[in-house]
């Protein structure tokens, strides 16, 4: 869970990973030609980062997050998320480590439209079979917490985009994952309500266990990072610790 979080004591000191990779292939097939995506591939994460992955269009970002997401496999390489190693299991038993262990953030926001803020907020909580007063301070908790609470009666197309995207990071939450995954979380959104996203993510990350893996090309997000992933022709070509933070 996203507990607050404490005061590093000696143990906590130690580097703890949510996510291993290591030498990770995969290539996908168009017509007749097979395509590298991802090549020799290493990577940790650490728990708690705030961690971009940067790179042109094409470099590999939204393939490593399907990996590292559990949505497909590499060729070759081992992900280990969570202290399992995820390619020993199959594919449609990975179903309930993405609702244990992750939450999703996206550009396109994916919500589902007939439901109001609320129920896209507690949807994914029913389909887990959290209990119905847990939901609801669940719920609650993370509408407040993202400044969503007085439009919870809303729908999707009656929200702004800043507005939607906040409904997503309250859906993602209430789920308490340890990872959160987010593709291109500001591309849809003006730079003003970009920045403010950005805010409510780092402070989250700040008060929280959660780890942030972002695929990015929005130079603000960048320098957000408190590490930046390079990813270019499927490799990582840099890991640069970020400045503009410090």
């Amino acid at each position: 869970m996203c507990a607050l979080r404490r005061a590093p004591t000696l143990a906590h000191m130690t580097k703890h990973n949510i996510v291993q990779l290591t030498g990770i292939d995969k290539s996908y097939r168009l017509g007749r030609v097979m395509v590298r995506a991802l090549s020799e591939v290493s990577l940790d994460i650490a728990r708690g980062e705030f961690i971009a992955l940067a790179g042109p269009s094409g470099s590999g970002k939204t393939t490593l997050l399907n990996l590292i997401a559990c949505i497909d496999k590499p060729d070759r390489g081992r992900v280990v998320l969570d202290g399992v190693d995820v390619t020993a299991v199959p594919l449609h038993r990975l179903a309930e480590t993405r609702r244990e262990v992750l939450g999703f953030v996206f550009q396109t926001f994916n919500l589902l439209p007939v439901l109001t803020a609320w129920e896209n907020v507690e949807y994914p909580l029913l389909l887990r079979g959290v209990p119905r007063r847990e939901r609801r301070t669940r719920v609650e908790r993370w509408l407040e917490h993202t400044g969503i609470a007085d439009q919870a009666r809303q729908r999707p197309d009656q929200l702004s985009g800043g507005q939607r995207q906040r409904v997503a990071i309250a859906r993602a939450m209430a789920g308490d994952p340890k990872l959160v995954i987010a593709d291109e979380p500001t591309a849809n959104l003006d730079s003003e309500t970009g920045t403010r996203i950005l805010d409510l993510l780092g402070e989250i990350n700040a008060t929280t266990d959660c780890t942030f893996v972002f695929s990015t090309h929005d130079p603000a997000l960048i320098a957000r990072a408190a590490r930046v992933v390079r990813i270019r022709d499927g490799r990582v070509a840099s890991l640069d610790e970020a400045t503009a933070a410090a």
